[in-house]
C-alpha cells in the first residue's frame, strides 16, 4: 500500500510540474516573437488592458489566442494519439499516420474550393465529418483478411488513405489556384493568426473529449489486456471502442479545423508519457494532455526564430522532432 501511494504521489507531482511548465510556456509564447514584449506588458494586458499600447494589443489580439490554440491542439492530438495506440495496441498509431488528419483536411478543402463555402461553423462540422470517415475507412481496411486488425495492417491502411487524401487535395488545389490561397490557411499546420473565434468554435467539443477520455481511461486499461480477456471480465468492448472512436474524431477533427494537420504529436507524446505514467491510462491521458500542450507550445516558440524574421509553421517543427522518434520506435521491431 505504501509503495502504491508513493508511486501515485510521484506521478501526481510530475503531472503538477508539467502543468507549471505548460503555464510558463503559455506566458513565454506571449512574450517572444518578431515584436519583443516585456513580462509587464503581458501582465498588464490581463489586469489593466490599455488599447493605446501596441504591445498589449498584440498580446490580446495575436499572441494570446495563438498560445491557447497551441496548448489546446497539443493536448487534443496527444490524447487522441494515446487512445488510438490503446485501441490498436500499436505504438506507431496516431491521427496523422492513420490518415484521420488528412481526411479532415481533404473535407475542408473540398468544401472550401469545390462548394465555395467559407462559413466557419460549416467548415468545422465538415472537418469532424472528414475525420470520422477517414477513421472508419482505416479501421475497415485494416480489418480485412483472415488475421483481422493487426498493427502492421492498420499502419499500411492509414498510409494508403493518407496518400489518397493528399493526392485528391493537391489535385483540387492545382485546378483551383484561387482556392489554394483560401485553404493554405489550414494546410500549413500552423497556429499563427488564429483567432479566439476559431478556437471557441471547437473548444466545447475538445473539452468534452478531454473529460470523456478521463472517464474511459479505466476501460482502456481493461481493453489493452486483449479482446478475449476484456470480454471475459464483462466489458462491452464494442461500446468502449465506439466511445473511444468518437472521442478521437472530436479531438483530431477539432484540431485540424483550427490549425490544420499538425503531425506526430499523437505519436511522440504518448510514448513519452508512458515513461512517467507506466501503462495505466488513468495517468497516460492526463500526462499526454499536458506534455502535448508543452510540445506544441515549445515547437511554436522555436518556429519563430529558425528563419527569423519569417516563421516556420509549427507542423514542420513537430515533423522534425517526430520523424526520428517514429524511426526509433519502428527499429525496435514493435510493429509486426
Amino acid at each position: 500500500m505504501g509503495r502504491l501511494f508513493a508511486g501515485s504521489l510521484a506521478k501526481g507531482s510530475g503531472l503538477a510540474l508539467g502543468f507549471i511548465v505548460m503555464v510558463a510556456l503559455v506566458y513565454a509564447s506571449m512574450i517572444y516573437g518578431l515584436t519583443p514584449i516585456g513580462w509587464s506588458d503581458v501582465y498588464h494586458s490581463f489586469t489593466n488592458y490599455d488599447t493605446s499600447s501596441n504591445e498589449q494589443v498584440i498580446v490580446q489580439t495575436a499572441r494570446m489566442p495563438r498560445a491557447f490554440t497551441a496548448a489546446a491542439i497539443g493536448a487534443s492530438l496527444a490524447v487522441a494519439g494515446s487512445l488510438i495506440q490503446g485501441l490498436t495496441r500499436n505504438p506507431l498509431a496516431d491521427p496523422g499516420i492513420l490518415g484521420i488528419n488528412f481526411g479532415s483536411s481533404f473535407a475542408l478543402v473540398f468544401t472550401a474550393t469545390v462548394l465555395s463555402v467559407s462559413s466557419l461553423p460549416v467548415l468545422t462540422g465538415v472537418s469532424f465529418a472528414g475525420a470520422a470517415v477517414a477513421a472508419a475507412a482505416v479501421y475497415l481496411l485494416g480489418s480485412l483478411g483472415r488475421d483481422g486488425l493487426t498493427p502492421l495492417k492498420i499502419i499500411l491502411a492509414g498510409a494508403a488513405l493518407s496518400a489518397l487524401f493528399t493526392s485528391f487535395t493537391q489535385g483540387m488545389l492545382v485546378l483551383d489556384e484561387q482556392g489554394l490561397s483560401e485553404v493554405m490557411f489550414w494546410l500549413t499546420g500552423s497556429v499563427a493568426n488564429r483567432s479566439f473565434d476559431m478556437l471557441k468554435a471547437v473548444l466545447p467539443l475538445m473539452v468534452a473529449g478531454w473529460i470523456a477520455s478521463l472517464w474511459i481511461a479505466r476501460h482502456m486499461n481493461v481493453l489493452t489486456m486483449g479482446e478475449d480477456t476484456a470480454q471475459g471480465l464483462g466489458q462491452r468492448t464494442l461500446f468502449v471502442k465506439l466511445a473511444a472512436g468518437l472521442i478521437i474524431v472530436a479531438l483530431a477533427g477539432g484540431s485540424v479545423a483550427v490549425a490544420g494537420p499538425v503531425g506526430f504529436i499523437g505519436l511522440i507524446v504518448p510514448t513519452i508519457a508512458r515513461q512517467f505514467s507506466g501503462n495505466d491510462y488513468r495517468w497516460i491521458i492526463p500526462y499526454s494532455a499536458v506534455l502535448g500542450a508543452i510540445l506544441v507550445l515549445a515547437a511554436d516558440i522555436a518556429a519563430r526564430f529558425v528563419i527569423r524574421p519569417e516563421e516556420l509553421p509549427v507542423g514542420i517543427m513537430t515533423a522534425i522532432i517526430g520523424i526520428p522518434v517514429f524511426i526509433a520506435i519502428a527499429r525496435k521491431g514493435i510493429v509486426k
